[in-house]
């Protein structure tokens, strides 16, 4: 067996020596290659943006409502937000005397869906009363036949009377255990919590007691 030759740069030609050196040039790259991240895969996809903090516990400026048209009457079709809140001509609207669940609460999407099914492919026309409600104005929405929009909540279930607003308008429109279905004064304004003995102008008096000794 004949032994190893072992070859030296000197002992190549120039040829064999510039392959060599492409060679070793080549295994050089593809080691670069693979050490290195591709940059071109996050601008590929989908670029994703760094996380957002969260908004929850950021002050959120409140914004104005709209200005109250002089006769305080808007007509148009209602968009609805929820089963209390609807937007006629860009306005929104604050349902007056009544009270339904927030969309994240129990029965609140069926009041809101209820309400869509209420106000579907009519002209609701709301009389204003003046007041606001955050960025809302406050009024009463009909039919064209004259039916209060938020009453027919309350007859379904899905909303209750507010009587600090209402003074009792609605309460006698409230289905036999709807109060207590909808959380018994869990959500809303504290006056729809208070029980069917206490009158509206008690609980102005005690309100009034405990504000001013707060």
């Amino acid at each position: 067996m004949k032994p190893l030759k072992y070859l030296y740069p000197a002992d190549l030609g120039t040829v064999e020596k510039m392959e060599l050196v492409v060679l070793i040039g080549f295994a050089a790259l593809l080691v670069v290659l693979k050490s290195r991240k591709p940059r071109f895969v996050a601008r590929h996809r989908g670029h994703q943006k760094p996380p957002q903090a969260s908004t929850r516990n950021r002050a959120i400026p409140r914004q104005q409502p709209s200005v109250v048209p002089s006769n305080r009457v808007l007509t148009g079709r209602a968009y609805v937000i929820d089963g209390d809140t609807i937007i006629v001509r860009g306005t929104k609207i604050r349902l007056a005397g009544i009270d339904a669940p927030e969309l994240d609460m129990p029965w609140g999407l069926k009041a809101k869906w209820t309400m869509v099914e209420i106000c579907k492919g009519q002209e609701i026309t709301v009389k204003l009363n003046g007041e606001t409600s955050y960025d809302r104005l406050v009024g009463i929405g009909y039919l064209p036949n004259g039916q209060d929009i938020g009453a027919e909540l309350v007859k379904r279930g899905l909303a209750l009377d507010l009587p600090f607003f209402s003074q009792g308008k609605y309460r006698h429109l409230e289905p036999t255990g709807a109060r207590e279905r909808l959380r018994n004064g869990a959500f809303g304004h504290a006056s729809i919590s208070v029980r069917r003995t206490t009158t509206v102008v008690a609980y102005r008096r005690r309100s009034n007691r405990h504000n001013a000794g707060s």
